[in-house]
């Protein structure tokens, strides 16, 4: 069987407090909160999307937040930093954001392009970069309107323990194209046009920890369930070990762990955020998964308020 992904569908991270991690994204990258819910697998959790104007795959960032969690260690085993993809001739747009928030930017260049580096206020590796690839975004919020808006995914680093290893399964089973390789990096490109670069780094790094401030996996994605079953049987053919199918309301999941220590998923494009949420309204509410309704008022009672603030209240 042959297979090739589209490429990135969503990233999920561990951060902090939950208010301040809405603030960061919602606010500052100025991504739209697309879906409010709860750790399916611990309910007193929040699971927070933000995305472009629908939360669609390759631009799907989500976080596990924690008010007080131990912060974990970036390294190997992990994906290392997260790239969010821009439009063209706005990565000075980007960086005057940045500062204007007191966020500190550094500055590298890997294949030709420039990229933007910086930390959220949890710790987690972020940078930017712009290509010309890519529908914009059309969503727009405060001062970032959507000629300078971030339209998703531009890729990932990925610190694994067995780097090749980890480049043979990207390149011959989720059926990525080798770019070549560039000082300390592998690159691999998908057919998408966004989330469609992940870098491998060569030079293995100290084991990583989870905890805020790092990635819990990384997530591709299959065109939809008869794909994903497909994928499911490739995946064990090919000598992993992936899960049953999962369903996450929103799409369907499988995980394995690959050879260098990271936890991949296999995400369904469909349904979708709008499975219980109109466009205009998505993210507003707490959703639930049906068989968590009937425990809604504890879990409200558990869970901390957060907001996403008006956009007069921005640089306040």
């Amino acid at each position: 069987m042959t297979k090739a992904t589209a490429g990135i569908h969503h990233i999920t991270a561990i951060v902090g407090d939950p208010q301040e991690n809405v603030d960061f994204y919602a606010v500052v990258l100025g991504l739209r909160l697309v879906k409010k819910t709860v750790n399916f697998d611990d309910p007193g959790t929040y699971h927070l999307y933000f995305g472009n104007e629908k939360g669609q795959p390759g631009t799907i960032m989500t976080f596990f937040p924690w008010a007080g969690a131990r912060n974990g260690r970036i390294g190997t085993g992990q994906v290392g930093t997260t790239t969010f993809v821009v439009p063209e001739n706005t990565l000075g747009f980007w960086e005057e954001r940045l500062l204007t928030f007191n966020v500190s930017v550094r500055k590298e260049t890997r294949f030709g392009e420039e990229f933007l580096q910086f930390n959220d206020p949890h710790g987690l590796h972020l940078e930017i970069v712009a290509r010309e690839e890519g529908p914009n975004s059309k969503w727009e919020d405060g001062s970032v309107t959507a000629g300078f808006a971030i339209k998703g995914f531009g890729g990932a680093i990925l610190n694994t323990a067995a780097p090749y290893k980890t480049a043979d399964l990207l390149e011959n089973v989720m059926g990525m194209e080798k770019v070549g390789q560039q000082d300390d990096y592998l690159r691999f490109r998908s057919y998408a046009d966004l989330g469609n670069v992940v870098d491998i780094q060569l030079t293995a790094s100290t084991r990583g920890e989870m905890g805020a401030g790092t990635v819990h996996h990384i997530a591709f994605r299959a065109e939809d369930f008869e794909d994903h079953k497909e994928w499911q049987s490739h995946i064990a053919h090919q000598g992993y070990f992936p899960t049953d199918v999962k369903d996450r309301d929103y799409f369907n999941a499988i995980y394995f762990r690959e050879h260098g220590g990271i936890l991949f998923e296999i995400a369904t494009d469909p349904p979708g955020f709008t499975r219980d949420e109109t466009f205009d309204a998505l993210g507003e509410e707490l959703k639930l998964p049906q068989w968590l309704e009937t425990h809604r008022t504890r879990i409200e009672e558990v869970l901390t308020p957060i907001t996403v603030r008006e956009r007069k209240e921005e640089q306040s």
